[in-house]
């Protein structure tokens, strides 16, 4: 049932976002009804169109071609994910495996039984798969399940093909993540998962204690972290790594009368990425400093340097890198906001009045973006690193504070009124399928003129941010917008500068009178240094007085 005053049209299942994934610098999301949707970065074919070209919104994949090695039946995906550089979709027709023990020994090989991939997930170079069985399978660049050198010493092996993690025969594996070099798994206690048994697993790299054991040393084989083990009551319901961190949403067993959950974190935390209010890193479990005790948190995600996650409520707090937007250093904050966020910050959807995220659903953190599935699936937010059109907003500048992704895509409203009725039209109502034809052509017109005037705006609102920022010391944001412009259209320059020098502070109107200042400085400077230069070239072009020539040569 769609919701109140909203058109039953615009709740359709195609609309809905059930899943989201983000890569280094592209984002995928799975909608109710199978399709997949790509935008951002094109390079390496990662979004799927077949080209290279960057997205700036939202995109349908079209699978034409998987679905004729199929017999022509439509593939309907039912999972996602993203890794650094590629990505990957499940589809309901699930491609079969061996069974895991045709590996050991080939005069086996008869005996296979069919297996079925029933969830992916993919980090870095590396991606993963759990089959019908609760086997985990991994390829790409892959922890190494034994030393792959005489010294004994950690590197990651390739293969094209998945291969088998052998250590949890008799266990389920429910969940896993993968950061650039580790995997984390949670993995059922006995030989099925009863829900609330779950054991967390960790191998690979642990250069910077990302493995949560209490030391460096990384392991070839899964090892389980004490805090999350049978004998603990903490319950783990959720996962996700970062390229050297890792960070898990635990329920609290002992906590009977309230449903509330606690995120832990370990690794690397130079950037602030695990929320301990410092920047130290940890080789142990930590729970993060500043959020709320006494909320249900649904969703935790990893960028490259930054952490995010969202609660029942619509409550969003991302920390780590550029005040936990996930800015990759030459993309950073200037004057009083610089650095990173060593602890949680509130993320808010639209300003104070207007703090929560609807319906929230999930959270996906890419290298340096991060993206929101809120509206029960049918609005997308999205803020951080915005080049290659990453962001889904149809510019390609960074966005300090939550954007709106364009969804449901133009494009595919656009289809509908299109060719794609033309049959329907003919055999109905015996139209002139040019005159279809001819309405998709000025429908695609405006889109480009729309690209063209959303360039534009970038290039603007990049000018006015700069400008801003060296201004006020932060960036710029809509809210900065003064409302008689808001309102209006009109701007008296005049009127609002006096209205916001009397509302600055002390250190604001400071920062001002510095500014001005140095401006005035430079100004004067400039004009002390043309006016130099005129003098002299007045000297030069003028003749010496007397008619004397000067020899300045040896």
């Amino acid at each position: 049932m769609a919701a109140a005053g909203t058109p039953a049209d615009s709740r359709k299942l195609s609309n809905k976002v059930v899943a989201i994934a983000a890569g280094e610098a592209h984002t995928l999301a799975l909608t109710g009804d199978g399709n997949v949707y790509a935008w951002g970065r094109g390079m390496f074919g990662r979004l799927g169109t077949g080209l290279q070209n960057d997205e700036l919104f939202p995109v349908r994949i079209d699978f034409d071609s998987a679905r004729r090695s199929w017999g022509g039946r439509r593939l309907k995906f039912v999972e996602i994910a993203a890794g650094a550089y590629h990505s990957l979709g499940l589809a309901e027709q699930f491609l079969e495996l061996g069974h895991p023990d045709s590996f050991r020994d080939e005069s086996e090989s008869n005996i296979r039984t069919s297996l079925k991939v029933s969830s992916v997930k993919a980090g870095g170079m590396m991606s993963l798969a759990i089959d019908n069985l609760g086997a985990l399978w991994m390829w790409g660049n892959c922890c190494p399940q034994q030393s792959s050198s005489s010294e004994g010493g950690f590197s990651l092996i390739s293969s094209s093909i998945p291969i088998p993690v052998w250590n949890f025969h008799g266990h389920t594996v429910v969940k896993v993540a993968c950061g650039n070099e580790h995997v984390v798994a949670l993995v059922s206690a006995g030989e099925t998962y009863k829900g609330g048994d779950l054991v967390c697993y960790t191998w690979g790299n642990n250069n910077h204690g990302q493995l949560g054991l209490g030391d460096t040393e990384s392991r070839f084989h899964p090892e389980a972290v004490e805090k999350f083990s049978p004998s603990s009551h903490w319950a783990v319901h959720e996962v996700a790594c970062g390229a050297f961190h890792t960070a898990l949403l635990a329920l609290d067993s002992r906590a009977s009368n309230t449903l509330t959950s606690v995120c832990w974190t370990f690794g690397l935390g130079e950037n602030g990425q695990l929320g301990l209010g410092t920047t130290r890193s940890s080789m142990l479990p930590e729970p993060v400093k500043g959020l709320p005790w006494d909320v249900f948190l649904i969703s935790v995600d990893c960028g490259l340097f930054h952490t995010s996650v969202v609660s029942s409520a619509g409550d969003v707090w991302s920390w780590g890198m550029e005040k936990g937007l996930g800015l990759c250093p030459d993309a950073s904050f200037t004057g009083t906001d610089a650095g990173d966020a060593i602890s949680p910050l509130f993320i808010s959807c639209g300003g104070p009045s207007r703090p929560n995220f609807p319906a929230p659903v999930q959270v996906s953190c890419g290298a340096a973006h991060t993206v929101l599935v809120g509206d029960d699936g049918y609005k997308l937010w999205s803020w951080g690193r915005g080049r290659s059109g990453v962001l889904g907003n149809g510019k390609t500048v960074d966005c300090f504070a939550p954007s709106t992704v364009l969804w449901p895509p133009p494009t595919d409203d656009f289809k509908e009124m299109g060719l794609d009725n033309v049959d329907r039209v003919k055999k109905s109502k015996g139209k002139d399928p040019t005159r279809i034809t001819e309405t998709e052509k000025r429908l695609m017109e405006a889109m480009e003129e729309m690209k063209i005037l959303g360039s534009k705006l970038s290039v603007m609102e990049k000018y006015t941010s700069i400008l801003h920022g060296s201004i006020f010391g932060k960036p710029f944001e809509e809210r900065d917008i003064p409302i008689s412009l808001q309102n209006s259209g009109s701007f008296d320059i005049a009127k609002e500068w006096e209205n916001m020098l009397e509302s600055s502070d002390r250190a604001k109107l400071v920062r001002l009178e510095m500014f001005y200042r140095n401006m005035l400085v430079g100004v004067k400077d400039k004009i002390l240094k043309k006016r130099i230069q005129e003098i002299v070239r007045e000297c030069l072009d003028s003749p010496p007085r007397g008619g004397n020539n000067y020899d300045f040569s040896d």
